[in-house]
């Protein structure tokens, strides 16, 4: 891996030191990141932040008592990165996304939908969130993140959480240049994590061929993190 993406989990609330520092460490221009932020950042923060690496701002929203954030804040927050080309990052719950569909389409900057859209497995491909995800990447509006899927999956360990698979191939046959991975380490949410190299090979498994792989871990992260404007 020559270059990484560093996001700031919920656990540290909007204090991006940690990430700003992990950038830092890898290279500007080998690493970027994602922040936390609040509308009451300033303009200056946010173009500092810029400087440091970051190119999107994250709303972990799927359990809101317990989110630094909330629904309030996120179209005004995009309407500030509009100018500097960020992206916002959504780990929301699959009903939230089919909740808010019409604030999603008002927003003025792209969307990466986290950890595989947070499609629940007993109802899969068949929740309405998926329509409304399938929709916005086609139009151009969202990326998907392939990550974590060990958060919906009832079926880890020596099942290698085979009941995700048949999402995250859908994903990647419908959005093929509109789709990205993330390792999720170091799996913040979990007492026992989870190997990364298990996710590795879980992605090699989903795609057809190398160019495939290339697509998803090269260029589409290139064009998302690296290409935006400046």
């Amino acid at each position: 891996m020559e270059r990484a993406v560093v996001v700031t989990p919920r656990n540290y609330d909007t204090d991006n030191a940690v990430t700003v520092d992990a950038i830092a460490q890898l290279g500007v221009s080998r690493a970027r990141g994602v922040a936390v932020v609040r509308p009451d950042v300033s303009d200056a923060t946010l173009h500092l932040l810029h400087d440091q690496g970051i190119r999107g701002i994250r709303f972990t929203l799927y359990t809101p008592e317990h989110a630094p954030t909330s629904f309030d804040m996120v179209e005004p927050l995009a309407a500030r990165i509009k100018a500097m080309g960020w992206h916002v990052q959504l780990h929301w719950t699959a009903d939230q996304i089919v909740a808010h569909e019409d604030l999603l389409r008002r927003l003025p900057v792209e969307v990466v939908f986290d950890h595989l859209g947070r499609l629940p497995v007993s109802r899969g491909l068949t929740h309405p969130a998926a329509s409304t995800i399938e929709r916005l990447l086609g139009e151009g509006r969202a990326w998907m993140k392939l990550s974590a899927p060990y958060l919906d999956s009832g079926r880890g360990g020596q099942s290698a959480y085979e009941d995700v698979d048949a999402v995250a191939r859908h994903w990647i046959q419908i959005a093929p240049y509109r789709v990205v991975w993330g390792s999720d380490w170091p799996h913040t949410s979990v007492q026992n994590p989870p190997n990364t190299a298990v996710f590795v090979a879980k992605l090699c498994s989903w795609v057809d061929d190398q160019a495939c792989l290339d697509r998803i871990l090269v260029s589409n992260p290139t064009r998302l993190y690296w290409d935006c404007q400046a």
